[in-house]
């Protein structure tokens, strides 16, 4: 067989060159929609170091890490896969934003253009090798499909929705992963009309179709052939006679055996008529006595009787001119650029999986193949690389009726403490100082040494590195704090200002307030900063592109009547280095920047258990900014908030709640 070769296929010893298959484990960060008898049953199996109940799975993470890290759970058990990954280079992944008033563009992050577009750029030294960004492209490519072929069950399939530019390469791929024997079909899906792209002058026929290529992991698939209700013109040739009394339309067909005996049709006498029949005698005397099957006159060929209302309709061919695109007005347009009709994955999901099943989208974007999945009762594990993707996507899941628990997920800490390892070696002591001293020089800071907590300078400023694999706590603040004071005075490295910024990757719910507030009576001002994940991309790096930004601030007010606790957003403050000047003035209140937000009123120091939400939709931009729980004990809960801005990022606050019994004062 034909075989297309690419830079990286082989090594240097001509073997096939293995992809990165590291497994890692999954971090939940928030189960949506589970009531609390849900909630105990889940924990108690943990206890019991049982496997709990089946959750969707919604995963915030980088394909290349996310797909080996399922493959330990999920080996041969996907029953469909639909991946809709991008066509080429050069796509626009910005993100449009929409406030009450106005709309911005969100331009995307580093991390998601380094994996959409620049993990298959090539460097200067590549290019003058002759690598060319389809060798990258089309490597990017067959390691992601080699891993979803060992996640396919024997009787899978995968549906790949590609644009005609690259439809032959990502075949090519198709081939050599899942076996041509295994093609099963092209898919011609015409999604528009016409084209912007032709103009005057154009040289090109205009592009509106997309190809979606079908492959099974074997020729055991599941198939269930699709069907569209019958034209106008055919039920009028085909079904002209009306029954009178029901009012069902029907028509008159043909029951002699093409092709005589050499088709194996049997030849028997009905009617006083001696033919090759279709049926055999058995099953003809059936229809014959069931008034299925007459002579419509004396001397006639008997015919069939079969009425529209039994037909399945016309069998779907190749060619899908019926399910249009999503445009500005459908009502389950979520924005989203690359978003796919919801009738487009009912029709795949339909043909290949029966219900109960398990569909994998692994770039699955504003989460259309995980809300028709839900609607259709099957089972599913969606993946993106934006975290704006995955908001919309739970935004448009919660607006499922009856929608099944579902937990959100990612490799955080596993995925940072992998890349610490590989990038700055296996002694603890050095690969800790050398891990500091890199994001310090993100950040655009001075080393300094001397001390446990402080690790930098920067424009006279203390700097504290969290570490890769636990968020950064009160007692971590307090020992800064600490630290700081001593180191006043003492030094050319002392810092000038009575200020601190801390760098971390996660911070403890409650620590925005209560360690800002501690070291405000110290007389300190704390910036608490993210660390991006794009550090973790050495491309970003190279680029100069890494950016930290400030965690936002949310002050929200607690009124208790009996057990019946209200809790009210008083406001909600975010860095605006991603919003455009011209927005930040068109907002004229604080809630703008709120998209959505949700509560867990008995978080017992686990996941956070998303138990009432409010956000904004296409149709409705207000949002309720207080909301009310009735406790049926008495007891201390902690309630914590989660509130997920316009842009994607969330902030949570976590508050004590004391709830007396029935007539204590």
């Amino acid at each position: 067989m034909p075989e297309l070769i690419w830079d990286g296929k082989y090594d240097a010893a001509g073997k096939r060159a293995a992809p990165l298959r590291v497994p890692l484990p999954f971090q939940t960060v928030e189960t949506v929609n589970e009531t609390a008898q849900e909630r105990q049953r889940t924990l108690d199996f943990f206890a019991a170091e049982r496997s709990p109940d089946w959750r969707n799975r919604l995963i915030w993470g980088d394909k290349k890490y996310v797909l080996p890290s399922l493959l330990a759970e999920f080996s041969g058990a996907v029953d469909l896969i639909y991946i809709d990954p991008p066509f080429a280079t050069g796509a626009d992944f910005s993100l449009p934003i929409k406030l009450e008033t106005n709309s911005f563009t969100k331009e995307p992050n580093v991390i998601e253009q380094k994996a959409y577009r620049d993990t298959w750029g090539v460097s200067a030294d590549d290019r003058r090798r002759g690598v060319t960004p389809l060798d990258r492209y089309v490597r990017w490519v067959y390691e992601t499909l080699t891993v979803l072929r060992d996640l396919l069950t024997e009787q899978g399939s995968i549906y790949v929705h590609i644009g005609p530019n690259v439809n032959h390469l990502v075949r090519s791929c198709l081939d050599e992963v899942f076996g041509v024997a295994n093609y099963r079909a092209e898919i011609i899906w015409k999604r528009t009309s016409a084209h912007s792209d032709v103009g005057q002058g154009a040289r090109h026929l205009g592009r509106v179709h997309d190809s979606i290529l079908l492959y099974s992991a074997s020729d055991r698939f599941v198939w269930h052939p699709p069907h569209v209700d019958h034209g106008d013109k055919y039920v009028k040739s085909h079904y002209p006679y009306v029954e009178k009394g029901t009012g069902r339309r029907y028509g008159l067909w043909d029951i002699t055996g093409p092709g005589g005996a050499a088709k194996g049709n049997p030849r028997y006498e009905i009617f006083g008529m001696t033919k090759f029949w279709r049926y055999s005698r058995e099953n003809m005397e059936s229809k014959i006595a069931a008034g299925k099957v007459i002579q419509p006159q004396p001397g006639s060929i008997p015919r069939e009787i079969r009425y529209l209302d039994e037909s399945r309709g016309a069998p779907i061919g190749t060619v899908w001119t019926d399910i249009n695109p999503i445009n500005s007005q459908a009502i389950e347009d979520s924005g989203y650029p690359t978003q796919k009709p919801e009738a487009l994955l009912e029709r795949i999901i339909e043909m290949s999986s029966d219900t109960g099943q398990l569909v994998l989208d692994c770039f699955c974007g504003s989460g259309t193949t995980a809300v028709v999945a839900e609607k259709l009762g099957r089972r599913w594990v969606a993946c993106d690389l934006s975290r704006f993707g995955v908001h919309t996507a739970r935004k448009r899941l919660l607006s499922v009726a009856d929608v099944r628990p579902f937990v959100v997920q990612n490799l955080g800490k596993y995925e940072r403490q992998f890349w610490q390892a590989a990038e700055f070696g296996d002694s603890a002591t050095a690969r800790t100082a050398a891990y500091r001293s890199f994001i310090l020089d993100l950040y655009h800071a001075t080393p300094i040494a001397g001390y446990a907590w402080l690790h930098g300078l920067k424009h006279g400023r203390m700097v504290h590195v969290g570490t890769v694999d636990a968020p950064v706590t009160v007692g971590d603040v307090k020992q800064i704090v600490a630290e700081f004071r001593k180191a006043v005075g003492t030094g050319k490295e002392a810092p000038k200002e009575q200020s601190v910024d801390i760098l971390g990757w996660d911070f403890a719910f409650e620590l925005n307030e209560i360690a800002r507030q501690d070291a405000e009576r110290a007389g300190i001002e704390l910036r608490l900063v993210r660390i991006p994940r794009e550090v973790l991309e050495k491309r970003a790096v190279e680029q100069g592109d890494v950016r930290f930004y400030e965690l936002a601030a949310l002050a929200v007010s607690v009124a208790q009547t009996g057990r019946r606790v209200t809790l009210a957003i008083e406001d909600f403050v975010i860095p605006l280095d991603d919003v455009p000047a011209d927005i930040q003035k068109a907002v004229s209140h604080w809630s703008q920047w709120i998209d959505y937000w949700a509560v867990d009123w008995d978080n017992k120091d686990d996941t956070f258990h998303n138990e009432w939400q409010a956000y904004r939709t296409r149709d409705s931009k207000d949002l309720a900014l207080s909301t009310g729980h009735d406790y049926a004990e008495p007891g201390e809960y902690t309630v914590v908030i989660k509130v997920i801005d316009i842009l994607g990022n969330d902030t949570t606050k976590t508050l004590p709640v004391k709830v007396a019994g029935r007539g204590t004062a």
